[in-house]
C-alpha cells in the first residue's frame, strides 16, 4: 500500500491535541480531587448542622411533647421543614409511641443522582430527646436534606465545564505561541528536504532557528548540503569531461567520429535540414611525409592548427570534425548552388594556405583534398559519407596528376 497518499496529522495537530489532552486530564484530575475534599467536608459539616438543628427543634417541641399535642407539633414541624432545613422528622413520645410525622413532598420527586447524595451524606437519621425540667418526654428523630449537597454537586460541575472549555482555549492559544517558532523551523526544513529531493536544488539552506537543538540541527542539515552541493558540481563536471570526451577530439577539439555520427543522424531525422545540407570530406596531402621527416609532434602541431582554421572556418553553423588521423569533414547548411560549394571550397584552400610554423627555423604548408556530396541526393548517412569520400578521392588523384 502506498502510503504517501494517506491523510496523516500534522506535527503542530499532533502537538495540539497532546496540550488538550494534558490540560483536560489534568482539569479532571484536579476537580476530582477538590470535589471529594469538598464533600467530605460538607458532609461533615451537615451533620454537625443536623445535629445542632435537631437540638433546636426538640425546645420547640417540648410545650407539645409535654401536652401530647399532635397537631401543635406537626405545626412546628411543617413550619421549620418548609424552609428547607430537613426532609423528614418524627416525634415520639417518653413512650416510643409516635406521636406525629413530616415528610418534606419534594423527596417523592427527587432524582436518582439526588437520591444517591441524600443516602450518603445521611446514611442514619439524627435522634434527639426531648426534655423537661430534666426529664425525658419524647424523642426527636430527624432527617437530613440534600439540597446543599446536590447544589454543590451540579455547581462544581458547571464549574468543571467552563474550565475546561477555557483551559482548552488558553492551551490552543499557548501552545500556538510555544510551538510557532517549532513549527516554522520543521516547515522551513521539510520546505528545503522536498525541494533536494525532487528539484536537486542543493542551493538551499535551512534557517537556524534559536530553539538549540534545530538550531544545530540546520547546521549540521546545512553542512551535509554543503558536501552534497560539491559532491553534485564534482558529477556534473566529470559527466561533462566524459561527454566531452566521448564527443570530441582531445587532440584537436574538434567533433569526433561519434559526434559525426550523431550530426548525421540528426539531419536525417529531420527530412527538411536535408535541403541545403553538403558534407565537405577532407584528407591530408603529403601529411605522411610530414610525420616522418619533422616526428610526430610536429604532425600534431600541423593537425592542431589545421583543426582550428576549419574551426574558425566552420563557426557554429557548420561544425567541423577530425574523424582520425588527417580526416576532417565539415557539414555545410543552406547551400543552394554548386556555385556555393565551390566558393565555401576556395575559402578553405585560402586559410590553409598560410604556413604553418613546426619550430622556430621550420614551418611546412597543409593542404586538404575535398570532396563533397549532396545531403538530399542520399538517402543514408552512410550512403553520404562514401558519396563524399568517393568524390574526395577522385580530388586527390586529379591533384597527383
Amino acid at each position: 500500500m502506498d502510503t504517501r497518499f494517506c491523510s496523516r496529522p500534522t506535527f503542530k495537530n499532533t502537538l495540539r491535541r497532546i496540550s488538550l489532552i494534558s490540560v483536560v486530564v489534568a482539569m479532571i484530575a484536579s476537580w476530582v480531587l477538590i470535589s471529594l475534599t469538598s464533600m467530605v467536608a460538607l458532609k461533615q459539616y451537615a451533620q454537625t448542622n443536623l445535629a445542632l438543628l435537631s437540638s433546636t427543634i426538640s425546645h420547640s417541641l417540648e410545650a407539645a411533647t409535654v401536652f401530647h399535642d399532635s397537631l401543635a407539633a406537626l405545626n412546628t414541624l411543617e413550619t421549620l421543614g418548609e424552609q428547607g432545613q430537613f426532609s423528614a422528622a418524627i416525634v415520639y413520645d417518653n413512650q416510643q409511641q409516635e406521636m406525629t410525622r413530616w415528610d418534606s413532598p419534594k423527596i417523592r420527586h427527587q432524582a436518582m443522582i439526588e437520591n444517591l447524595v441524600s443516602k450518603w451524606v445521611y446514611p442514619e437519621p439524627v435522634s434527639k430527646t426531648i426534655e423537661h425540667n430534666g426529664q425525658v418526654v419524647g424523642t426527636l428523630v430527624l432527617t437530613g436534606t440534600d439540597g446543599i449537597v446536590t447544589h454543590f454537586v451540579w455547581l462544581s460541575l458547571a464549574v468543571l465545564a467552563g474550565c475546561l472549555f477555557l483551559a482548552a482555549l488558553l492551551s490552543l492559544l499557548i501552545s500556538n505561541y510555544l510551538h510557532r517558532d517549532l513549527n516554522k523551523a520543521l516547515h522551513a526544513m521539510t520546505s528545503v528536504v522536498h525541494d533536494v529531493r525532487e528539484n536537486r536544488d542543493f542551493s538551499r539552506r535551512a534557517t537556524p532557528t534559536h530553539i538549540d537543538e534545530f538550531y544545530r540541527f540546520a547546521n549540521d542539515f546545512n553542512s551535509l548540503l554543503d558536501d552534497m552541493e560539491t559532491w553534485q558540481i564534482q558529477l556534473q563536471q566529470r559527466n561533462a569531461s566524459l561527454l566531452k570526451s566521448t564527443l570530441h577530439d582531445p587532440l584537436t577539439g574538434l567533433g569526433n567520429r561519434n559526434a559525426f555520427c550523431q550530426a548525421l543522424d540528426k539531419l536525417y531525422a529531420t527530412p527538411e535540414a536535408k535541403n541545403g545540407a553538403v558534407l565537405l570530406y577532407m584528407d591530408g596531402n603529403h601529411f605522411k611525409t610530414i610525420n616522418d621527416t619533422w616526428g610526430h609532434n610536429a604532425g600534431d602541431l600541423v593537425l592542431i592548427e589545421t583543426a582550428h582554421r576549419l574551426a574558425t572556418f566552420a563557426g557554429e553553423t557548420c561544425p567541423a570534425f577530425r574523424l582520425g588521423g588527417d580526416e576532417f569533414a565539415v557539414l555545410l547548411a543552406g547551400i543552394r548552388h554548386e556555385a556555393d560549394i565551390t566558393q565555401k571550397i576556395s575559402e578553405i584552400t585560402q586559410r590553409l594556405s598560410p604556413s604553418i610554423a613546426i619550430s622556430p627555423e621550420k614551418s611546412v604548408v597543409m593542404s586538404l583534398s575535398i570532396g563533397y556530396a549532396w545531403a538530399h541526393s542520399c538517402s543514408t548517412p552512410d550512403e553520404l559519407i562514401e558519396s563524399a569520400d568517393t568524390c574526395m578521392y577522385q580530388v586527390k588523384r586529379s591533384t597527383r596528376r
